[in-house]
């Protein structure tokens, strides 16, 4: 089939079909008495609340998910599906089989395809609001900007950077995110972007390298050398069924000087990645914008595009990533910050987040973290490579003033900018 005759079979619904997907007026206006509050934990069913034996019971949960899904909500939209046959359930069960920690807040939810955030759009939209620090997809426009030349300063002091990275993800028009595809639509997610990286030039050229015909070695060297992505463990990823048939059509291009990667298939349809040793991440910066426009001009050649619509931008399968899908960070070293109270919170004013250095869910090692930022949708890619070269500049000076034994204090909490 033509990727021509794949965007028209599964294209987002005209407002019109999206009203008749929807719900009936008289049945918002019954909704809005049972949703007064959404940022309250969802105190789950009781009989008198809901008609539906299907409904989770989400009384100890505290992720996104469960904050906004109510039994009204879950009403009206369990029996609807997407074009590919994506229901709520598929969207919800990795935040009901993962409850959370009560001080960590995940999001509780994916997406099956480009389709579901509209098909769902009465649970996506608050979770989005939520996790992106009050953008409101329903009145509020995203937007892009790649020009790296307007990031000011952007060299790290390298006795605390070790290293600095900015990564996006790209999902291709017409065909099932991760957690929905069949071996068939990763198959082809795999063959079409290999075949546009073929056409990379310069000090972007270089190879693929598919996880299947590496050996656990040359698999673990990459891994550990925080280039290759590792098998999904992660609860949160398994159950959204990330590790279905691993590790077929997986795989990861770098160029030769591995400053430039493209993993295939992991979490979403691809991962673009600049990164180098050391502080310069103006330099970084740069790469990847180059980079991601001449890898989108090569995918667009060949008859394809990236998925992408003006209020949410570019869509990937975890709505914590959606919009520029961008995450700048660096493995930076702060042993007495870390250990001092307020941590957390200056981390939270400057919209930043911590892990530790081997991704999500790891342990840091030895007051090394990874640092990055929190937000994704709503600030350009321009604009959160600057939050992150602020917010880490004000780390460092922390951690000077606590080798000095001078006091620090909690930064004003970052304004979401509001487009």
């Amino acid at each position: 089939m033509d990727p021509k005759e794949r965007w028209t079979l599964l294209r987002i619904p005209t407002n019109e079909e999206a009203q008749e997907l929807g719900t009936t007026e008289r049945e918002a206006k019954g909704e809005e008495e049972e949703e007064t509050n959404h940022s309250l934990p969802n105190p789950g069913p009781t009989p008198s609340t809901t008609n539906s034996a299907e409904y989770p019971d989400l009384r100890k949960h505290n992720n996104c998910m469960a904050s906004h899904l109510t039994p009204a909500v879950y009403a009206r939209l369990c029996d609807k599906t997407t074009p590919t046959g994506w229901t709520l359930d598929q969207c919800i069960q990795t935040g009901v089989d993962n409850p959370g920690h009560p001080f960590i807040k995940t999001v509780g939810m994916v997406a099956g395809d480009e389709e579901t955030y509209e098909v769902f759009a009465d649970l996506f939209d608050p979770v989005i609001q939520e996790r992106h620090n009050g953008y409101d997809p329903r009145t509020m426009k995203h937007t892009t900007d790649l020009d790296a030349s307007k990031i000011r300063s952007g060299y790290f002091d390298e006795r605390y950077v070790l290293s600095s990275r900015v990564r996006t993800g790209r999902s291709i028009r017409g065909l099932s995110l991760p957690p929905a595809c069949t071996r068939a639509e990763r198959r082809e997610v795999e063959r079409v972007v290999v075949d546009a990286l073929s056409g990379l030039k310069g000090d972007l050229a270089g190879r693929y390298y598919r996880l299947s015909e590496m050996t656990e070695a040359e698999q673990q060297q990459l891994i550990d050398d925080h280039f290759l992505f590792d098998k999904p463990v992660s609860p949160l990823l398994t159950a959204a069924g990330m590790a279905r048939d691993w590790p077929d059509a997986r795989g990861i291009w770098h160029n030769n000087e591995k400053s430039f990667l493209i993993w295939v298939n992991e979490e979403d349809h691809t991962r673009v990645i600049s990164m180098e040793k050391g502080g310069n991440m103006k330099r970084v910066f740069e790469r990847f914008c180059r980079g991601l426009k001449e890898v989108e001009r090569l995918i667009q050649e060949r008859g394809w595009e990236f998925m992408w619509n003006e209020r949410l931008g570019y869509i990937l399968t975890c709505p914590s990533n959606l919009g520029t899908g961008l995450r700048a960070g660096v493995h930076i070293k702060l042993p007495l910050l870390s250990k001092d109270s307020r941590f957390p919170k200056i981390l939270e004013n400057l919209r930043l987040q911590k892990r530790g250095t081997g991704g999500v869910d790891t342990a840091a090692t030895g007051g090394v973290f990874d640092i990055s930022n929190l937000d994704r949708l709503g600030k350009s890619e321009v604009e959160l490579v600057q939050l992150v070269i602020d917010g880490v500049n004000y780390l460092i000076d922390c951690e000077r003033r606590l080798e000095r034994g001078q006091d620090i204090r909690i930064p004003t909490p970052v304004i979401h900018t509001k487009h």
